[in-house]
């Protein structure tokens, strides 16, 4: 059995060779794109008819030397809990299950390959339910690629000094997907990587972060903007030259301070477990990038019809197109709003452009007589205070309860006012605010910030 430094080493080598093809499909026309996908759809369903016995049963009759993508819409939904109840069944590799692939990540402390050939990841998900995911050697490789492809245009005009200082300020947790990537394909002598947990008290973040003075830093925007308070304040002294986020919303404001403050190239990215990276931006704009060479996705609303281009979604159906899927997901509901755009390139990638994601519909509250109040409600004026860094919002029976972080004073009564009023423009009359200021805010075991919880949900995803 082949070590872990020499299963890691061959992986990355098949990456480094890999790349320039991968990055040159950034340029390709919409014809070659759907091309592409339409034949890696038709390789998918022919595989997984064979080797996958759930999604056997649910094609059979299914013919995929005819499919095209726009046969998708006739081929039934898969959601989160369809995966865990039938996960053997749905596995292609029938040495794997759901118990060893449980066992495999209680037993991780680091990257690790399971089978020589596979890794797997866990995920609480924002919606609280946890998910279970493998992922074969090939489909491992473009997780990675798509974030240098996407940088790719900029780096050009912008060459980083190498090695290149990264620090990563997120939860130091191997069973995290972007953690086993990034250790994965970590390159001697072109990256001096450093993890900063930032599940550790902020100071130390704060202290280290010093120390290693990143040329580019990455994390979750909600740590992007404890960092841009803490160098406004002066305690935080880097100058990071790019900025990469993922794992939660970019909201407008975060975006701002980060622009305002280190001027910086922002490079924001939309994942999920389920998936890997749907649409990473390029450095140029708010926008991001479809992954759409590896990736079919379907905008629809909230009753599962198609949105136009331009209009915000309820959620979205994946179909993940990698070459040796091992878990195969098929129209995977993701419930993820977002708004598909028209508006020409300006890049130079011919990859379809997404709006920068903003949140998830179950982010949503639903209150008495079936009112749902969408989360910009309490989002708008909380992200307009300019004190406020951090908050949560637990819905109450005629509210909400507001866990505040800030960095200055707050009129507690003014902006309790506001967020009221805000809702009565939705149609929630006299609603119970209370705001309360707390010193931080409890995170999840990956670093994550949730910051909405409905009455249903009361603790924190693990």
């Amino acid at each position: 059995m082949a070590t872990y430094e020499e299963l890691r080493q061959r992986h990355f080598n098949e990456m480094v060779q890999r790349l320039p093809a991968f990055i040159a499909r950034a340029s390709w026309s919409p014809e070659q794109l759907k091309a592409e996908r339409e034949r890696l759809l038709r390789d998918l369903i022919r595989f997984v008819k064979q080797e996958s016995p759930w999604h056997g049963r649910r094609l059979a009759r299914v013919d995929p030397d005819r499919l095209r993508e726009e046969d998708l819409a006739d081929l039934p939904v898969m959601t989160k809990a369809d995966l865990m109840a039938n996960y053997d069944d749905i596995l292609t590799d029938r040495r794997l299950s759901l118990d060893l692939i449980e066992r495999h990540l209680d037993a991780l402390t680091d990257d690790a390959y399971l089978l020589d050939q596979y890794h797997a990841a866990a995920s609480g998900g924002s919606s609280g339910q946890r998910g279970v995911y493998v992922y074969g050697w090939d489909g491992w490789l473009p997780g990675f690629m798509m974030l240098p492809r996407a940088m790719s245009r900029w780096n050009a005009g912008h060459p980083a000094p190498r090695p290149m200082k990264v620090a990563a300020v997120a939860a130091e947790n191997a069973r995290h997907i972007s953690a086993a990537l990034r250790r994965t394909f970590s390159p001697p002598g072109f990256q001096d990587y450093h993890k900063v947990p930032i599940t550790q008290p902020l100071p130390s973040v704060v202290e280290e972060l010093n120390r290693i003075q990143p040329y580019m830093i990455a994390g979750y925007p909600s740590a992007m903007r404890l960092l841009v308070v803490e160098a406004r304040a002066g305690r935080l002294a880097i100058a990071p030259k790019r900025v990469t986020v993922a794992g939660e919303p970019l909201l407008p404001e975060i975006r701002q301070d980060i622009e305002d403050t280190w001027q910086a190239a922002i490079f924001n990215n939309y994942s999920c477990s389920e998936a890997g990276w749907i649409a990473c931006g390029c450095g140029e704009g708010d926008s991001l990038h479809v992954q759409e060479d590896m990736l079919i996705i379907e905008p629809v609303d909230a009753s599962g019809n198609p949105v136009r281009v331009g209009d915000r979604s309820a959620k979205i159906y994946a179909t993940p197109l990698f070459p040796d899927t091992v878990l195969p997901l098929i129209r995977c509901e993701i419930t993820d709003e977002v708004t598909m755009l028209a508006e020409p390139y300006t890049c130079g990638n011919t990859l379809r452009r997404l709006a920068a994601p903003q949140g998830r519909l179950d982010d949503g509250f639903t209150y008495r007589q079936g009112l749902w109040v969408h989360p910009i409600a309490f989002r708008s004026p909380l992200g307009l205070d300019p004190n406020v860094v951090e908050y949560q919002v637990r819905q109450t029976d005629r509210g909400a309860d507001i866990s505040l972080v800030t960095k200055g004073p707050v009129d507690v009564g003014n902006l309790q006012d506001k967020i009221v009023r805000s809702l009565e423009r939705v149609g929630l009359r006299r609603a119970e605010i209370s705001l309360t200021i707390v010193e931080h805010l409890e995170r999840s075991a990956t670093g994550k910030l949730k910051r909405f919880f409905p009455l249903t949900t009361r603790k924190s995803p693990e």
